[in-house]
């Protein structure tokens, strides 16, 4: 029985833990066993992950017996679950709710806005001290400002939902840390579902007031709602500002043509092969058999957990010709990186859109940017659900 490998490599932070590729080349399904001691399915190749994404099959609820966890997740005080650890059709009725703030239409219409908010903190960086962590200067606040007016959210309240976030996503964070840093922010949206009921205004919390008036939500549901939409709006996006950024500084020739074009097209195809290339959530999307499954020659029994390593799987060389190479002329729209199936992210148009305005400006804006430090002294996080750097020092 094989140890669930869950650390990038070391000589070369970008790619997938050696042993899972090891595993994709000796079968598409592997018995492993996480760190808790418990059997699952770990799911290598791109084809079975696909089949069994969209397989109903198999459960994302997160508290049935057998769901590859390694931390409790019950809700605790009153404190719902997250629909994305939810089934249809409750997943569904609850995914329904926020699907009008996710719309291509809408997401293209803040474009503008999420341009200028790059733009205005790149001045501000470019006036101010050298080197500069990349991360706390601009990869980080540039999404946290975004979901915050998406929201209704002030900003002046980043730090202490970022560092609640630090803890919910600290993959060794105990359970009681995790629920004490939820329930915090849990907290936190609630008394600012009150403030919208009194006050509404144009932002996603608003809307769920509605929703909450009309009886079509409770109050706890729409707060945990926002609660996912505020973590995912600003972790995902702006670790791979960040992690993208060193991955292109250590890849010149990339660089050199996404700086040099002013293709949309180009920079789209970009933004999907970083995507594919870094595929930052690298804990795997996780299920649990309802029922017996057959595939790829083996049987996932009914109660057994499943893992799929979308890291590896978006690495298949009988996908992507080539796989651990940096291409941004792939264009490859079929990755994982935002999963598959109905529980795909919802939030994905505002992620590409945010990553498209960023990847085409900031080495426009900044054409000699490099590195302040070595690569061997950047801090990774290994520690964490969702994969990035602490720190990166540039200069120019």
């Amino acid at each position: 029985m094989k140890t669930f490998p869950g650390v990038r490599a070391e000589k070369c932070p970008f790619d997938p833990p050696p042993a899972i590729q090891s595993l994709q080349q000796e079968a598409p399904l592997t018995r492993v066993r996480l760190r808790n001691g418990t059997e699952v399915w770990l799911v290598t190749r791109y084809a079975e992950q696909k089949a069994l994404l969209a397989d109903a099959r198999l459960s994302s609820d997160a508290t049935r017996p057998g769901y590859p966890i390694e931390v409790d997740v019950s809700a605790d005080g009153g404190t719902p679950i997250s629909f994305i650890l939810m089934d249809d059709p409750e997943h569904a009725r609850l995914r329904r709710m926020v699907t009008s703030s996710f719309t291509i239409k809408r997401i293209e219409a803040m474009r503008p806005g999420v341009q200028q908010v790059v733009d205005d903190l790149l001045d501000d960086l470019l006036t101010g001290p050298k080197p500069v962590d990349l991360v706390q200067a601009f990869a980080l606040p540039m999404p946290s400002l975004v979901i915050c007016r998406l929201l209704g959210v002030p900003y002046d309240d980043h730090e202490s939902f970022q560092e609640n976030s630090k803890v919910l996503i600290n993959r060794d964070a105990t359970g009681d840390e995790r629920r004490a840093a939820g329930g915090r922010l849990f907290q936190y949206l609630d008394g600012l579902v009150g403030e919208k009921v009194e006050n509404p205004g144009d932002d996603l919390l608003s809307s769920l007031v509605e929703r909450i008036e009309k009886a079509e939500l409770t109050r706890p549901e729409a707060v945990q709602m926002g609660v996912l939409m505020l973590l995912a709006g600003h972790e995902t996006t702006a670790n791979m500002i960040a992690l993208g950024t060193l991955a292109l500084l250590e890849n010149p020739d990339q660089l050199a043509r996404l700086r040099e074009s002013d293709d949309p097209a180009f920079v789209s195809s970009a933004v999907e092969e970083l995507l594919r290339y870094l595929h930052i959530t690298h804990n795997g999307r996780r299920r649990v058999a309802l029922q017996d499954v057959e595939i790829a020659g083996e049987t996932i029994r009914a109660g057994e957990g499943v893992i799929m390593a979308g890291d590896v799987g978006n690495r298949d060389p009988s996908v992507f010709p080539d796989p651990d190479r940096l291409d941004l002329g792939r264009n490859p729209r079929q990755h994982v990186a935002f999963g598959f199936g109905v529980h795909q992210c919802l939030g994905q148009p505002l992620a590409r859109m945010e990553l498209q305005v960023v990847y085409s400006t900031l080495y426009r804006r900044i054409p000699t940017l490099r590195l302040a430090t070595e690569l061997e002294k950047i801090p990774f996080k290994h520690d964490g659900s969702v994969y990035g750097v602490y720190e990166l020092p540039v200069t120019w």
